[in-house]
Parts: structure tokens; C-alpha cells; sequence
């Protein structure tokens, strides 16, 4: 069988994948530039696929479509929607500035710059499929071209055996999750006889399909996927490979891999088991109620940065999943929408400056004490990152998100969920807090890895899940050490106008998404 493909429909993660292959071939052949050339093409594709996503703005599409008869329902591979649209945005702009905070590390060579770029823009593209994804083989498909990539990147950094070790955590869960969504894929596919979102509907709204089946088949496809999203109990992969991942891939997989993960959730429900409503939502406001719990008790204790950061970042994806457990219509999913664009400005300007601070040898959060006073812009952005992340003002577009998440719970009648949210946000409000007062305190010495002029010791053993309510002395000094450059400063900066901007007008997040 011969189709038309429409290509515009899938440009925009084709120019991903060109400036990916770009990418690798400047890195071959043109070795002495490669660290500039490799960047400025990956920016360049990123930029190209932002071009054509917003040439689908007024024009939904949709392709691979296969012939039906007129009595069975649309059957399309590949749907391009004002929704989808969206997703791609947040995932868009969060690549691009993690090719940013990706090039001093390629410029010192303690990560390749070809192969690095490569896999940032093959794993978005497979980000930029999820949002796009109307069948179940597709989604799949493209969740593992989202991980595959991952995997090399965490463990991609030269000289460091601990990265090794954080990215065989990381694939072993991930098989692990993904052989449990391929089995819940196997039986819907036998309970209904289709894999297409409109075939899997028709079939379960009818009553033609397998009923008990459905609910196993359903119930297993979510445990994969919140592997990927990082739901508790399915969180234990987090804390030890953010450390282990070089920082910016660490901010690489705490916002483009958590929204392919929360937008592969999105889909299986909503376009695929909307019927079964009354099963799912009870299901995920549950786990949005233990996950932001968990990681917001977790993240009291935590000293270091990165894994103070790694479960705030197993909280947020709590506060994610309420809108779905509220019923996943369409103002819920605008709300999940806004809260992940701001998630994903703010969370990505905090990791750029923990980046930067690495350069020497902050690893315990008291390490950053007096950073507004040393280094204002990263200071403040860093601390405008919390307030966001916190809900608290001047950091307006973070309290409006969570509002608006709020809202749903309330208007879904999950006042539970928002009584559970609320103290969270309470609980969540201690360590945010603890983290800007320090960067408010007087400059304390630096840390003796930078006295010495040597970076911290990348060879260590990686401290327990929770081991880290111990003083940096204690501690293995196990964030990398970073050679901050001026793209990371820019990156920082540019999160803070972000997110100043948004929150003098908030308003203008709801207008993009509408």
C-alpha cells in the first residue's frame, strides 16, 4: 500500500533529526570546529522545527492514515492537534536550551560534541512523536527513542565510572517499564483487535471488546509509562542518575522526558480509553497524592543540589497528574500544559545554575550560600527558579499554575486531592525556602575542591537515596564539576527574564495555549 505523506505534518521532528545527522558529520569530518559548528546546527534545527511547528498553528494535521470503511472510525498513526502542537513547544524550547548548557562541557571535552547533540536531538524528536502518537505501537516506539538516547547521554561523560553506573539504573528500569507497557499493549491489542486510538475506543464504548481484559491491558500499559513520569513507587531510578548524569542531562530528563512521559499518559487515556474513566481517574489521583507526598518528604532531607532538585522534581510530577485524575478533559489538559511550560522554564534555569556553581565544586546546597551576593544574575535566577517551583511571589507564574491545578482537583470533586495538595505545597515550601535563605546569607569560603584549583572527585561511590542530610565535607563530592561558560550564564538569564515576564503577565501563558 502507497501513501502521500504529508509532510508538513512531520517537519518539524524531521528537522530534528536532519540537524541531528548534521551534527554527528561536523563532529567526523570537521573534528578542530566541531564544538561551534555542532552547537550552532543543533540550535539551528531546533529553531527549524519551531518554524514548522508554527506553520500547523491554524491547520491541524494528520497522516499514515489507514483506508476504513465508512462505518468504522478514522485509524491514523500520526495526529497533529492544537494540543500536540503545545507539547511540542514545551519540548522544543527546553532542548534548545539544553544544547546550551551541553556546550561547555563538549568545548572541554569531557563529552563529545557530535555524539552529544546527536542523541539531545534524537531523544527530543522521539519526545515531539509521543505528543503526536495515535496508536499504541507508535507511542511505544517512540517512548524508547525518547530512553535510548537518554541512556548513552547520562553515561556519555568522559573519565567519570559513576555515569556508567547511574545509566544501567536507568536502562534497567526503563526495560523493566517497558516490557510491562508492551504487555499491557498486547492484551488491549487482543481484547479489541486494534492498536488505533479510534478503533480501541469504538471498541470499548461499544461493548465489543474483551471487558476484563481491558481493565488489566489498561492498568499495566500506566505502570509503564509512570516509570517514564517518575511516579512513586516507580521513582527509584531518579535521585542516583540525575547525580550520576552530567547536570545538563540531568535537566535534560527532569522536563523533556517527564513531558513525554506525562503526554504518553495523556494520550493512552484520553484519546484511547475515555470510556473507562471511572477506572483511571480514581487510579491517578492516587498516585498524584503518594507522588508529590514522597518526593516533597524525600526532598526535606536531601542536602545536595542536584538530588534536592531530583525529588522536587518527583513532587512536580505529582502535581502534573492531577488534572488527568479530574478527568482529563480539555481544560485539564491546559492546565497540565501550563503548569509544564512553567515547570520547564523555571526547572531548566535552576539546573543551568547549579551548572555553573559546579564550576567550583558546589555541591551541598550550603555551598551556594551568598550566591546573589557573588554572582547576582545566577543568584537571582536561581532563587526566582524556587519561588516559581514554591508558589510563592514575586515568582506570580508558578502560583497561577498551581491554581489553576487546584481548580481542576475542585472541579473534578477531588477535594481530598486538594487538601493533599495543599500540604504539600506547605511541605514543599520548607526546602525551597532553606535553599533561597541560604543563597541570601553572607558569602561563606569555597569549597575546598575549589581552594585547591581541582575539581571534585568524580570517581566515588555515589552517596545512598537518602543519604544526604550529612555536611559536603561528609559527603563524596559528587556533582561534576562543570567548566561554566558563557552559554550557561546566558541560559540562566534568559529563564529569568522567562519567568518574570510570565509572572508580571501571567495571563499571556494562557493565550499561547489557547
Amino acid at each position: 500500500m502507497t501513501q502521500v505523506v504529508d509532510w508538513g505534518a512531520v517537519a518539524a521532528p524531521v528537522c530534528l533529526v536532519a540537524g541531528a545527522v548534521l551534527a554527528l558529520l561536523i563532529d567526523a569530518f570537521w573534528p578542530r570546529r566541531a564544538v561551534g559548528l555542532t552547537v550552532a546546527v543543533s540550535v539551528a534545527g531546533v529553531v527549524a522545527a519551531g518554524i514548522a511547528t508554527l506553520a500547523l498553528r491554524h491547520s491541524p494535521r494528520v497522516a499514515f492514515c489507514q483506508p476504513v470503511r465508512l462505518e468504522e472510525p478514522m485509524s491514523c498513526s500520526w495526529v497533529v492537534d492544537h494540543i500536540t502542537l503545545v507539547w511540542w513547544a514545551v519540548v522544543l524550547v527546553a532542548t534548545g536550551l539544553v544544547v546550551l548548557l551541553l556546550a561547555p562541557l563538549a568545548a572541554s571535552g569531557d563529552m563529545p560534541p557530535g555524539e552529544t547533540c546527536f542523541l539531545v536531538l534524537c531523544s527530543a524528536a522521539g519526545a515531539m512523536a509521543v505528543a503526536a502518537a495515535h496508536d499504541l505501537i507508535t507511542l511505544v516506539v517512540a517512548m524508547e527513542t525518547v530512553s535510548l538516547p537518554s541512556f548513552a547521554l547520562v553515561g556519555l561523560r568522559r573519565r567519570d565510572r559513576r555515569g556508567g553506573e547511574a545509566a544501567l539504573k536507568f536502562f534497567i528500569v526503563s526495560v523493566v517499564s517497558t516490557a510491562i507497557t508492551l504487555l499491557g499493549i498486547s492484551i488491549v491489542y487482543g481484547a479489541t483487535g486494534t492498536v488505533a486510538a479510534g478503533g480501541v475506543a469504538a471498541s470499548v464504548s461499544s461493548g465489543a471488546a474483551i471487558q476484563p481484559l481491558i481493565g488489566v491491558g489498561l492498568m499495566l500499559t500506566l505502570v509503564g509509562l509512570g516509570f517514564k513520569l517518575a511516579v512513586v513507587p516507580f521513582q527509584m531510578w531518579v535521585p542516583d542518575t540525575y547525580v550520576g548524569a552530567p547536570i545538563p542531562v540531568a535537566a535534560y530528563l527532569s522536563v523533556v522526558s517527564k513531558v513525554a512521559g506525562l503526554a504518553g499518559i495523556a494520550i493512552v487515556v484520553v484519546r484511547f480509553f475515555p470510556t473507562y474513566s471511572d477506572t483511571w481517574t480514581p487510579v491517578l489521583a492516587v498516585a498524584a497524592a503518594i507522588t508529590m507526598t514522597v518526593g516533597n518528604l524525600a526532598a526535606l532531607r536531601q542536602r545536595h543540589a542536584v538530588r534536592l532538585l531530583a525529588w522536587s522534581s518527583v513532587a512536580q510530577a505529582g502535581f502534573l497528574l492531577v488534572p488527568l485524575a479530574a478527568g482529563g478533559h480539555s481544560t485539564d489538559i491546559r492546565a497540565i500544559q501550563a503548569y509544564a511550560a512553567m515547570y520547564a522554564v523555571v526547572n531548566i534555569g535552576a539546573f543551568s545554575v547549579v551548572a555553573a556553581a559546579a564550576s567550583w565544586g558546589a555541591v551541598d546546597v550550603s555551598d551556594f550560600a551568598g550566591l546573589v551576593r557573588r554572582t547576582p544574575a545566577l543568584g537571582l535566577a536561581l532563587g526566582f527558579a524556587l519561588l516559581c517551583l514554591a508558589g510563592l511571589p514575586p515568582g506570580v507564574v508558578g502560583l497561577v499554575a498551581k491554581v489553576v491545578i487546584f481548580r481542576s482537583a475542585v472541579d473534578g470533586h477531588l477535594g481530598w486531592l486538594a487538601v493533599v495538595m495543599a500540604v504539600n505545597v506547605a511541605i514543599g515550601l520548607v526546602y525551597y525556602l532553606r535553599f533561597i535563605t541560604t543563597l541570601l546569607r553572607p558569602p561563606e569560603e569555597l569549597p575546598s575542591s575549589a581552594r585547591e584549583g581541582s575539581p571534585s572527585s568524580s570517581e566515588g561511590p555515589s552517596s545512598s537515596l537518602e543519604g544526604s542530610g550529612s555536611s559536603a565535607a561528609e559527603v563524596p563530592q559528587t556533582l561534576a564539576v562543570t567548566r561554566s561558560g558563557p552559554t550557561v550564564e546566558l541560559v540562566a538569564v534568559a529563564t529569568l527574564v522567562a519567568a518574570v515576564a510570565l509572572s508580571v503577565w501571567p495571563a499571556a501563558l494562557f493565550q499561547i495555549l489557547s
